[in-house]
């Protein structure tokens, strides 16, 4: 039976990550690293594929759980009449072969405990050959993926189980690694996984000390932080959209995508989250991951690249997989890399341009690239595309994907002007002020006293909150304010904001979905440029209500069922909750580093002040 996706919990090693139940089961790992097809498990509870369960017998014990201040080490208790204990979740940072450890620590009386590991390579379709060693691990082989199961918990095979039971007794632990490494290469040796625990602790201290973040919102901020870094590859900079593939953002229907693949449209809010708290290095990462993810002629570049900067992402059916709740299908692969969006290019040169006002490079590092890609964007920037929702009914003339061509000539004019960079300003200033006259004739309907979704369109999409933030139009001009109004008369449904009208829409897909999160948090940020403080920071603190009690938000939230929905956890949702606590606080707002600082000040003061008469 499947746990409801806010009843689960993130571990990872910064390569890799591991989903645990409140129950203390392992339903969802991906090794070696988040995209790899050595899935050991396939969907969240399916009873037919891959789980490693760890629980107390007794069911009716009491089960409580946290992660230990400021790390990725997750500690679950169970307490019974007979007895306490708690077990401890983490994967050790950054190893040469990824170890899950659980450790099961008695603290008072003795419970009873059992270990079930069922184990299905290839997302769920192989099952492999179990063996005991010399050494007393089991070595569980399929093709080219092998784990090693090193327990202090005598395990023995059953029905294509590998179980055990144990007594959890005061001051004594069990102990348990998952090891994996390729099935052609020598075994792993054995280690302590006991002594792994202060390395993994010191790890994530280590990082967390370096976090800036102050304030009412700090701590929520700060496990939003852990939370991205545990889903970045170390070894490129790559940020991945979520853990997950095929996570419903309709409960029994087809909307189900592949998100463990890095998104370019995350690349200026990626960079804005870590340098406004504190971390320089990981944003410079960031930064390289994207030059280099995009290399090549612009007229290839893509909406999304592989956590190695890969391309070809081609997009499969699973029918061997039932799917979350029924959800089909089951997808691996995402066919959206090959769309065209246009909102892409502001992004990326946006990025470029935030990355040279925080001197994470030279100045002049990425400008030849920039032209390059400018000189793309002045020949495509009046084609349609798929948009920013990556529809899959063909393309449209998006108000939003205008919106951020204008931002990709503006920011390139902003870099040229500020830092003595090269270029044919006054032709890109032409430009610009075509595109923007464009969407200002085009894309609002003075009937309707708001922009649309797309040009002859009489429906909106939450994009358009972000029409502000991009410094395209001040929070205050009246065309803004009706379209913020126009979002909430249509959009917002139980106090939570929806991408689009899906019942309207005609996207390619049956209508009805979760309230999309990101979008909640951008009409804080337009709350809070309009002057309207006291609305953002209550719609913020209701946005904080949905995190699940380890903190952790999906893509969307289904309000008539109160449950999260989507892929999880979803780091788009997590960068708009840090950069809308920024917004809140009183230093490195996001919203006035991407526009003009002052006349974003200036509007905000008018706007307050208009509250006031």
């Amino acid at each position: 039976m499947a746990l409801p996706i806010e009843d689960y919990a993130l571990i990872g090693d910064c390569e890799t990550a591991a989903l645990v139940g409140r129950n203390g089961s392992i339903d969802w790992l991906c090794l070696p690293r988040f995209d790899s097809e050595a899935c050991f498990a396939a969907l969240l509870g399916d009873d037919n594929n891959g789980r490693w369960q760890i629980s107390a017998t007794d069911p009716k014990a009491k089960i409580t759980r946290r992660y230990r201040p400021d790390t990725l080490i997750l500690e679950t208790r169970f307490e019974t009449k007979s007895g306490a204990a708690t077990l401890i979740d983490f994967m050790y940072p950054c190893e040469k072969h990824p170890n899950v450890i659980r450790l099961v620590v008695g603290e008072r009386g003795t419970i009873e405990f059992t270990s079930e590991l069922v184990v299905r390579f290839g997302y769920g379709e192989s099952v492999p050959w179990v063996t005991t060693m010399p050494d007393g691990r089991l070595r569980i082989v399929a093709g080219p993926s092998r784990i090693v199961l090193q327990s202090s918990v005598q395990m023995h095979g059953e029905n294509f189980k590998t179980v055990g039971t144990f007594s959890a007794k005061k001051g004594e632990t069990a102990s348990f690694a998952l090891t994996y490494s390729e099935s052609w290469i020598p075994e792993p040796v054995e280690f302590d996984a006991n002594s792994l625990t202060h390395g993994t602790e010191q790890f994530w201290k280590d990082w967390t000390s370096s976090c800036t973040t102050e304030g009412p919102y700090a701590s929520i901020v700060k496990r939003s932080l852990i939370t991205l870094k545990a889903m970045t590859y170390q070894p490129t900079g790559g940020l991945v959209a979520a853990a997950t593939t095929s996570l419903p953002e309709q409960f029994g229907g087809p909307r189900n995508w592949d998100y463990r693949y890095c998104w370019v449209r995350d690349a200026t809010l990626t960079l804005l989250a870590l340098m406004n708290t504190g971390y320089y290095d990981e944003a410079r990462s960031w930064r390289e991951w994207l030059l280099r993810a995009v290399a090549g002629s612009p007229k290839q570049m893509q909406i999304m690249y592989g956590i190695a900067g890969e391309r070809r992402l081609y997009e499969v059916e699973l029918p061997w997989l039932k799917g979350y709740e029924n959800s089909t299908p089951v997808r691996i692969g995402n066919a959206a890399h090959s769309q065209v969006q246009l909102d892409v290019y502001g992004e990326m040169l946006d990025a470029v341009h935030q990355a040279r006002k925080g001197g994470l490079a030279p100045l002049q590092s990425g400008w030849d690239l920039q032209r390059a890609i400018i000189e793309q964007v002045e020949e495509v920037w009046h084609k349609p595309d798929e948009g920013i929702w990556e529809v899959r009914s063909g393309p449209e003339q998006f108000v939003y994907s205008k919106v951020m061509a204008w931002v990709a000539f503006d920011r390139t004019i902003r870099s040229a002007e500020r830092f003595k960079l090269k270029g044919p300003i006054e032709h890109w200033r032409k430009v610009r002020d075509t595109i923007h006259k464009q969407v200002c004739e085009k894309g609002f309907n003075a009937e309707l006293n708001s922009f649309m979704r797309s040009y002859g369109a009489t429906e909106v999409d939450a994009s358009l909150l972000l029409i502000p933030a991009m410094g395209f139009l001040p929070a205050t001009d009246p065309r803004v304010v009706g379209t913020v109004e126009r979002i909430e008369k249509t959009l917002m449904k139980d106090g939570l904001v929806q991408r689009y009208d899906t019942s309207k829409a005609n996207d390619g897909l049956p209508p009805g979905e979760g309230m999309f999160l990101a979008c909640s948090f951008w009409l804080v940020d337009a709350y809070l440029m309009m002057g309207r403080e006291e609305d953002a920071i209550k719609f913020f603190e209701k946005l904080l209500g949905l995190c699940n009690d380890v903190g952790l938000l999906s893509e969307e939230y289904d309000p008539e069922a109160k449950r999260l929905c989507g892929n999880f956890p979803q780091a788009f949702s997590h960068l708009a909750l840090v950069n809308s606590a920024c917004n809140l606080g009183r230093e490195g707002r996001p919203v006035e580093q991407r526009c003009d600082k002052e006349k974003t000040m200036a509007t905000r003061k008018a706007a307050a002040k208009a509250d006031v008469t």
